[in-house]
C-alpha cells in the first residue's frame, strides 16, 4: 500500500476504514458511504457479534465477510485480523484513523460508560454492563492490548509502495479535512 490521495478516496467504490478501537470508525464510514454514494457495512453488527454478546465463530465471520466484499461497492468500517487478508485483497482505498491513545481511549471511556448508563443497545441488541467492562474481555482493556498492533498496520501498510492506497489520518481534524474535500465537486 502507499500514502493515498483525496482523488483515490473520491474515485473509489471498495473503501476500508480501519483505526484503533475508539478512533470513531463507524461514524466516519457513515459519512464516507453518504459523501461517495456508497453502501455501508458495520462490521461489529453484520460480522462480528451476535446477541448476548457471543462472538460470531471464525468460519462464519469469513463467510460473511466474503460475500460483503465480493460485491462491486461497500465501504467497510473495520476488518478483524481473522478475515482482514479477504478485505484487503478487494478494497481500493484505506482510509486509517490513526489518532493518539489518549483521544482514542478517551473517546472510548466517554462512549462506553454513556452506552452503559443509558442502557443502549448496539450490536444486535447488546448492552454494556458494568461487569462487562471491568471484566478481562473489557473494550477498555481491548483497546489498551490492540493499540500498538493497530497503529503498526497501519504504518506498515502506508509504508508499503506496491500496495493500494492509504490515507493514515492522524487527528479529528484532518479527517473532517479530508470530508470538506469530498464534498467539494473535482473539477
Amino acid at each position: 500500500m502507499s500514502r493515498g490521495t483525496v482523488d483515490d478516496l473520491r474515485s473509489a467504490s471498495r473503501v476500508l476504514l480501519y483505526g484503533v478501537t475508539g478512533s470513531g470508525k463507524s461514524t466516519a464510514a457513515v459519512r464516507l458511504g453518504e459523501l461517495l454514494g456508497l453502501p455501508v457495512h458495520l462490521v461489529d453488527e453484520e460480522v462480528g457479534w451476535l446477541p448476548g454478546w457471543v462472538e460470531r465463530p471464525t468460519e462464519d465471520q469469513r463467510a460473511i465477510a466474503a460475500g460483503i466484499v465480493a460485491q462491486d461497492t461497500w465501504v467497510l468500517d473495520s476488518a478483524y485480523g481473522k478475515w482482514s487478508d479477504l478485505v484487503l485483497a478487494r478494497a481500493e482505498v484505506v482510509v486509517g484513523l490513526d489518532y493518539p491513545r489518549w483521544l482514542s481511549l478517551g473517546r472510548l471511556v466517554r462512549r462506553t460508560l454513556g452506552r452503559w448508563a443509558m442502557r443502549t443497545q448496539m450490536c444486535n441488541g447488546n448492552v454494556e454492563t458494568a461487569r462487562q467492562i471491568l471484566s478481562r474481555d473489557s473494550i477498555l482493556l481491548w483497546h489498551v492490548r490492540s493499540f500498538p498492533r493497530k497503529r503498526a498496520r497501519m504504518r506498515e501498510w502506508e509504508s508499503r509502495p506496491d500496495g493500494i492506497p492509504v490515507l493514515r489520518l492522524s487527528h479529528p481534524r484532518e479527517l473532517e479535512r479530508l470530508l470538506g474535500e469530498l464534498e467539494v465537486p473535482s473539477l
